[in-house]
Order: C-alpha cells, then sequence, then structure tokens
C-alpha cells in the first residue's frame, strides 16, 4: 500500500526534534514534538499555541481521506486561534512521553536547558496542560520569566549538577516478570545510565540495580516488558536479577 502523509510540521533548527507516538485503543495518535530548535527556544513556540512545535498533539488519522487524512478528537485545545491538534503545551523536548491507560494518567520526560530535567504527569482527562516553557526550566524561572497562571509543576526534577544532562523518559510497567514494578513508571538519564523508577504519587524516585551506557529510549512489546536502547549499539532487556 502506498504511504499517506497525514501531518508535517518545519522544523526551524536541526535540535529538539522531540520523540515519541502513542496510538490509545480509540485509535487516536498521540505526538510529542519538541520547540522546534536552538537554544531557549528563541521563537516562543513552547507558549505559542498557534503553532505545533513544543507540543503534545492528538488526532485521529483517517488515511482513506486524502483530502482530510485526520480530525480533532474531543478534548483538545479550542480557543480562538488555538491549534487544535494541541492537546498540551510548554515542552521544550519531550524525550518521551507515555499515555498508561490502566491508570489513565500521561507521563512526559521533558528536556531541560542548562540546569534541570522533569517529569510531568497529569491525568489523560487533561485539556490543555501547560508546562511553562519557556518561562520556566523545572519548577524554576528561566532567565526571569514568570510562571504562566494555571501552569503544571512538574512532578519530579533533577539537576545537571546531580550528574544528569538529559532525561530519557521511558514507560509505566505493565509487565508480569518484575511484579515489584508493576504500576511504576521507569526512566533514566542519557550521562547517568541508571534505571530509575518512580510510584503513582511519589516524588521521590528510587534508583534500580541497573544501568546502561548512553540510553537513548525505551520500548515495550506485547506483554508490557521493558526494553532500554542504547548509542553503544545494543538492545536491552529489563528482567529479575
Amino acid at each position: 500500500k502506498k504511504a499517506v502523509e497525514i501531518l508535517k510540521v518545519s522544523q526551524p533548527y536541526s535540535n529538539h526534534n522531540g520523540g515519541g507516538l502513542d496510538v490509545t485503543n480509540d485509535g487516536v495518535l498521540w505526538i510529542g514534538l519538541g520547540d522546534g530548535g536552538s537554544g531557549g527556544d528563541p521563537k516562543g513556540n513552547g507558549q505559542n499555541r498557534k503553532v505545533l512545535l513544543g507540543k503534545i498533539l492528538r488526532i485521529q488519522p483517517d488515511p482513506a481521506s486524502p483530502d482530510e487524512p485526520y480530525t480533532i478528537p474531543k478534548g483538545n485545545l479550542s480557543g480562538p486561534g488555538d491549534r487544535q491538534e494541541i492537546w498540551a503545551y510548554g515542552l521544550r523536548n519531550p524525550w518521551r512521553f507515555d499515555v498508561d491507560e490502566v491508570s489513565k494518567t500521561v507521563w512526559i520526560a521533558d528536556v531541560g536547558q542548562n540546569e534541570w530535567e522533569e517529569i510531568n504527569m497529569v491525568p489523560l482527562s487533561t485539556t490543555g496542560a501547560n508546562f511553562g516553557w519557556n518561562n520556566r526550566e523545572g519548577a524554576r524561572p528561566f532567565k526571569g520569566g514568570k510562571r504562566p497562571a494555571g501552569a503544571i509543576e512538574p512532578l519530579t526534577t533533577y539537576s545537571h549538577s546531580s550528574g544528569g544532562c538529559s532525561i530519557t523518559g521511558g514507560f509505566v510497567y505493565r509487565g508480569t516478570a518484575l511484579p515489584g514494578l508493576v504500576g511504576n513508571y521507569v526512566y533514566t538519564d542519557y550521562c547517568q545510565g541508571a534505571i530509575k523508577r518512580l510510584s503513582a504519587g511519589s516524588r521521590k524516585p528510587q534508583t534500580l540495580n541497573v544501568s546502561t551506557k548512553s540510553p537513548s529510549s525505551f520500548g515495550t512489546d506485547a506483554e508490557g516488558e521493558l526494553y532500554v536502547t542504547s548509542l553503544d549499539g545494543a538492545i536491552y532487556k529489563l528482567g529479575p536479577s
């Protein structure tokens, strides 16, 4: 079959491409996009609800319709001038996100600028969450910016002074091989490499007894088991020790 282009977004710079796609059981496609790149979001895309960069998008693909390849599901932004593909905004570079339909929550790991990495978690029923970038980096002002009214504070943050440099978001674990991990959000950092977990309702992560070099992403299989990709060229599967 011939591929159908559903959505195309121009990228003004080479970095901050975001990353991550998810399809929920209702057939809605979720898309994570970075702010467009450079440093500090010079075009102000994160807070601009008229552009798709620096956002989490939700669309309902319909590749059978060449004139309208997708529709807008209920629950997205719908104000005057808003791009209605937008579900949440104020993100720098979501790397990556997880829509956990069991707990009905969305987890977003957002890469920081120079000082702070963050994890955001909001209910799946949320509409129009603003995570603050580029007024905020983590839970702190960025270059004197003020917290936007109603902005969502991160669930947890950590500083680059702790040895991290770039958060690598994962998934809420729903497998069976690691029963003690069920319901926990699992993530890591590109520089640290230590695999960590964050339990629902907690702001204090725990470090697991496993790490890898230069972890770039996570994945899951049909049974909900977790995998970690590394820039050393390997794919690792998490299992019991």
